[in-house]
Order: C-alpha cells, then sequence, then structure tokens
C-alpha cells in the first residue's frame, strides 16, 4: 500500500525530506523545514493571486471545472436553479441541509421581519451625489450598518451571528433598492412583507403611484433564479476578500462591506457590464467577424467567454440562456441578443477558441438579462452583491468555526535593498 507522503530532495544540500499528503494537499509550513543551514528561513510557496493554494477547508460549495459541475452543500445548481427559490437555496448554504416546510415558513417569516432599515440610512443615502455609483453607495451604506448594531461585533457568540446574518441577508436587498431609488432620483419605497423576497425587491425598485405593486412573475422567477446562480461561488476573489478582513475578527458588516468592495471590481462583479459594452461595440452581426480577428491578433478581448475556473461550459451560462429567452417573452427580444448569439456561435466553433478553452459563462447573458428588465448597467454588480451576501455569510461562519484559522498575513518575498545607512540631504544625488 503506498504511503500519503511527498518525498522531496533539496539538491543544494542533497537532503531529503518526507511531507506528509493529506486530502491532496501538502501544508505550505511543512516546507519550512527545508533550510540551507540555521540562518535560512526556509522554503516557502510563491503563489501570485493563491492560483494553486487553499486558504481553508469548505463544505460549502464544490466546482470542477474541468466538468463544469458546480453544487452547493452536494446539491447540483442545475436541480436548484429548476426547482427551488433564493431563499431556500440560502437556508441551504447556511445550515447545510434543505429546509423542512415548516423550517422554510420560519426562516421566511424572519428574513421577511428584517427588511426594514433604520430612518438614518436614507438620510447616509441622501448624502451621496445623485450621480453616485450605487456600489460605491452600497460599500459605505453596509459598513455603516455596523455602527447601528454594536452587539455585532461579539463575533464568538453564535447566536449574535446568526442575528447579524439574518440582518444582512434581509436588509441587503432594501439598501440596493435605495441606492437605485437615491440615482434615479425617485422617493424611497419601503418594503412589502405580503411579497416574496425578489417580488419585495422590485417593488422597492420599481413602485411608483400604484397602491400595491404586483411584478410580472416570470422576471421575478427569472430574478430568483438568477439570485440562485450567483449565491456562492467556492473561494472568489470577494469571498477571499470577506475571510481575510472576517479573520481580523470584526464586525460581520465590516467584513461584508470588503466583500462588496472587492466585488465591485471589472474582473468580478463588473464582468457582465463589460460583455454589454462589448456587443455594443460590436454594433451588428456583420462586424463579428472583424472583432473576432482583432481578439486573435490580441487588440480586443472576448469578454464573458473563459473562466478563472471552468475550463468547460459554465454551468450557469446554460441556465440563465433558458432564463434570458423566458425573459425575452415578456420585456421584448434586446436587440444585442442576436449578437450575442452570433458570436458564441462562431466562438464555439472557432479551434482558436476551443483550444484555450474560452466557453461562455455566467456573466455573458445575465447583463442582457439585467438591461431586458429596466436595470441600469451601474446597478449589475449590485444585482450580484445582493444574492452573493448569503455565500460570503456562510464562508464568514464556516472560518469562525474553524480551529486552525489565524488572521490572514501571507508572506512576501523581499527583492529590494539590504540594510543600507541614511544619507544627507546635502549629499544625495
Amino acid at each position: 500500500m503506498s504511503k500519503e507522503t511527498l518525498t522531496i530532495t533539496d539538491n543544494r544540500t542533497g537532503k531529503t525530506y518526507e511531507v506528509a499528503i493529506k486530502d491532496g494537499t501538502i501544508k505550505a509550513m511543512d516546507l519550512r523545514q527545508i533550510t540551507t543551514g540555521e540562518d535560512d528561513f526556509g522554503i516557502m510557496c510563491y503563489d501570485p493571486a493563491f492560483t494553486n493554494t487553499a486558504s481553508c477547508k469548505s463544505k460549502i460549495t464544490f466546482i470542477d471545472g474541468d466538468k463544469g459541475i458546480l453544487r452547493y452543500r452536494g446539491y447540483p445548481i442545475e436541480q436548484l436553479a429548476e426547482k427551488s427559490t433564493y431563499l431556500e437555496t440560502a437556508y441551504l448554504i447556511l445550515n447545510g441541509e434543505l429546509p423542512t416546510q415548516s423550517q422554510l415558513n420560519d426562516w421566511t417569516h424572519t428574513i421577511t421581519n428584517h427588511t426594514m432599515t433604520h430612518e438614518n440610512i436614507k438620510k447616509f443615502i441622501d448624502g451621496f451625489r445623485y450621480d453616485a455609483h450605487p456600489m460605491g453607495m452600497l460599500i459605505s451604506v453596509v459598513g455603516a450598518l455596523s455602527t447601528f448594531y454594536p452587539a455585532a461585533k461579539n463575533i464568538n457568540d453564535a447566536k449574535v451571528r446568526r442575528q447579524e446574518t439574518e440582518r444582512l441577508i434581509a436588509k441587503m436587498p432594501t439598501l440596493a433598492a435605495f441606492c437605485y431609488r437615491h440615482i434615479m432620483g425617485f422617493p424611497f419605497a419601503y418594503p412589502d412583507n405580503d411579497l416574496s423576497y425578489t417580488g419585495n425587491f422590485l417593488n422597492m425598485l420599481f413602485k411608483m403611484t400604484e397602491l400595491k405593486y404586483k411584478s410580472n412573475p416570470v422576471l421575478e422567477r427569472a430574478l430568483d433564479v438568477l439570485f440562485i446562480l450567483h449565491a456562492d461561488h467556492e473561494q472568489n476573489c470577494s469571498t477571499n476578500a470577506m475571510r481575510s478582513v472576517g479573520s481580523s475578527q470584526v464586525d460581520p458588516y465590516s467584513a461584508v462591506a470588503a466583500a462588496v468592495a472587492a466585488l465591485y471590481g471589472p474582473l468580478h462583479g463588473g464582468a457582465n457590464e463589460a460583455v454589454l459594452r462589448m456587443l455594443t461595440e460590436i454594433g451588428s452581426k456583420h462586424n463579428i467577424p472583424d472583432f473576432i480577428e482583432k481578439v486573435k491578433g490580441g487588440s480586443g478581448r472576448l469578454m464573458g467567454f473563459g473562466h478563472r475556473v471552468y475550463k468547460n461550459y459554465d454551468p450557469r451560462a446554460r441556465i440563465i440562456k433558458e432564463t434570458a429567452d423566458q425573459v425575452f417573452e415578456v420585456t421584448g427580444r434586446n436587440p444585442l441578443l442576436d449578437i450575442a448569439l452570433e458570436l458564441e456561435k462562431i466562438a464555439l466553433e472557432d479551434e482558436y477558441f476551443i483550444k484555450r478553452k474560452l466557453y461562455p459563462n455566467v456573466d455573458f447573458y445575465s447583463g442582457l438579462i439585467y438591461q431586458a428588465m429596466g436595470f441600469p448597467v451601474d446597478m449589475f454588480p449590485v444585482l450580484f452583491a445582493i444574492p452573493r451576501t448569503v455565500g460570503w455569510l456562510a464562508q464568514w461562519e464556516e472560518m469562525m468555526q474553524d480551529s486552525e484559522q489565524k488572521i490572514a498575513r501571507p508572506r512576501q518575498i523581499y527583492l529590494g535593498y539590504d540594510e543600507r545607512d541614511y544619507v544627507a540631504m546635502e549629499s544625495r544625488s
């Protein structure tokens, strides 16, 4: 029977070391013993952007990028998108199991009754310029919530963590909607506890003079599916930020604000916006061949294709493509869709993209859906942050219970000057 170890020979010294392998990994600290002498710090791993470094152990989300698999707590994303709701999926992600009917009723009731925010939040939002980016506003407002709930600092109390988790999941759509209403110049619309999670969000976004807002059920369900697809995605940039900032034992509002800030970037939460800009720039199906040649020549970039993890068709992209068809039946066909479909067809048949495993990802169609539903482009990353909140909080809760976790503190490879003496001003060239 083979041993679960790795034998390393240091050719500098001729010494051999045996390192344990567990769950397909070795501990980085086990490399520290490999030195050339007493003054040698020991071997470190150099892994920019953590491309092959596991920073934690998790039971929440499983991804197999080569096979195009995404599962929450073992459940395939395809099944959850077809059969579940966002709140049911959120319960699953947080608790590890699907709820019974009574558990789901209690959970839904709890979230629904935490949707209101303190009136001072409205004053805070009103302090932003009329043209402020809603994502920048959301970062600030989420961080400000920590001052409204000072008890949230008691992060070692499981009951407190649970209550603040419920508050964040419930209030995030309210905060997002308020940010939207501010940039649109509309009065704030309050939550309606008679509506579903996504129905209430649409109410707070789009309600005007009607006494009772009623959303189109197709659009409400489409948003629910999009929320399910974006609920968690393993150790991505914003989740890593949540865990890293949370490792300092700060309150969850501050950690979520950091995660929202990470999501703000165009390489993360703003990717679907970049897809729309690309499709608009192409302008017509007739211009696609020229655009493809630019991409191959290095003077253009194919947005919405390829993924850091997936080396196959992103399973979320298939679901979103079907959802897009249902949405466009209600809203009318987005003129950019024909360009997107033709671009996808050409790219999937072109050897250049096939060889590089550049398949459509979740961002390729989501922006088209959001635009068809009436969302301005600046709101796209905000629509990502709302459902991802449950993933961030589940990862934070998991980290809080992990005895191996410490405050995040990566090492560096120092390549600067060795010690040198201070030079007086008159002696500097």
